[in-house]
């Protein structure tokens, strides 16, 4: 699992139209925003398949780790494919994000996790200090 992870004053995801993912997350509200939270753009990888609750769990940790470093108390969790290797199935990606999900709430985390498989506008106001941009990998 691959994390860019941004501090962020301010995020805002718009779901625009369907991805290309062959699954795909249903939604109640088309719009998601925080304010002050880390944003956690996440990509499965197919590597992630032999063990993905390891993942979930050593992703969290990691999340939870920066978050406690720079106070923050709400995460949100964006599927993000597009920079990163080798992707999992769609339902493994769903599984390790719900997972994941789940590892930072026991943490005593907010964490909103957007639907999975859409085109989205984004609209983010970043940090500018030297955490305010992460990049981790996380592997079985």
């Amino acid at each position: 699992m691959r994390l860019l992870i941004w501090h962020v004053d301010r995020f805002k995801c718009v779901i625009t139209e369907r991805g290309r993912s062959k699954i795909v997350e249903e939604y109640t509200n088309p719009e998601t925003e925080v304010a002050e939270a880390l944003l956690v753009f996440a990509s499965v990888e197919k590597s992630d398949e032999a063990a993905p609750m390891a993942v979930a769990a050593k992703a969290a940790d990691e999340i939870a780790n920066l978050a406690l470093t720079l106070k923050a108390q709400s995460i949100v969790l964006h599927s993000f494919a597009h920079l990163f290797g080798e992707l999992s199935s769609p339902q493994t990606a769903i599984d390790v994000l719900k997972a994941t999900e789940a590892n930072l709430q026991q943490k005593n985390l907010k964490v909103i996790r957007t639907p999975f498989g859409w085109f989205n506008t984004l609209d983010i106001q970043a940090k500018g200090h030297p955490l305010s941009r992460v990049a981790r990998t996380i592997t079985p």
